[in-house]
């Protein structure tokens, strides 16, 4: 691979990195956000709300079930009106966000309902108020499980943001589709690929060590 090559692949690498990195930062607030509102406003549960909850789940499922190049194309309105363009790394961050939320959301409330009724109920047996069910009782309990689901959401944010690069967002994916694919040049294609399964395994180990941890604890 020439320099210039070299230099273009670390250019789209540290793209993607940024454009991950800024999506993976907002999905995680908002992501377990939702997922506690889903779990804590459905009948029965502690902030009992049941139209909140099916008018959420209904949204959280609609934008779960748009493949995600189509709502590329369907948020292009609302991403210039954000971010002032529709091409580069900062508009493809609009898209990136909105399908990782719901999709984070679904993982972080399966985790948040796998945690025992019977803590929960110990909890309110001791006074405890509903905000310290939520952040003393309920994220720290389901937080092994919630990082695992990230690890998933990040990984699939890197498979997002090549696809946003093959209509004009930059990164590894606008690298691949210029050099690798319309110009035949297999040694791109290939260290663009060598490149993402780096990235996929460091997030997949940091992942599985830090749950570990908090297992153990």
């Amino acid at each position: 691979m020439s320099p210039r090559l070299f230099e273009a692949l670390w250019d789209a690498t540290l793209e993607t990195l940024l454009m991950v990195g800024i999506s993976a930062a907002i999905v995680w607030v908002a992501g377990i956000a939702l997922a506690v509102v889903l779990v804590t406003t459905g009948k029965g549960q502690i902030f009992a709300a049941p139209r909140l909850h099916r008018t959420l789940g209904s949204v959280v499922n609609a934008v779960r079930a748009t493949p995600f190049i189509i709502l590329l194309v369907a948020l292009i309105p609302l991403t210039r009106l954000l971010v002032g363009t529709t091409i580069g790394v900062w508009a493809a961050i609009v898209p990136l966000t909105i399908s990782a939320t719901p999709f984070f959301a679904r993982i972080a409330e399966v985790s948040l309902r796998e945690v025992g009724t019977g803590v929960i109920e110990a909890a309110q047996a001791m006074g405890c108020r509903k905000r310290h069910i939520v952040f003393d009782v309920l994220l720290p309990e389901a937080m092994p499980g919630i990082i695992g689901g990230f690890a998933i959401t990040l990984i699939a944010l890197i498979g997002a943001s090549a696809m946003a690069g093959a209509i004009g967002a930059g990164g590894l994916g606008d690298l691949a589709i210029r050099y690798g694919y319309q110009r035949y040049d297999t040694t791109v294609m290939a260290a663009v690929i060598i490149v993402l399964i780096a990235m996929v395994g460091v997030i997949q180990l940091v992942s599985d060590r830090t749950v570990n941890r908090l297992k153990r604890r």
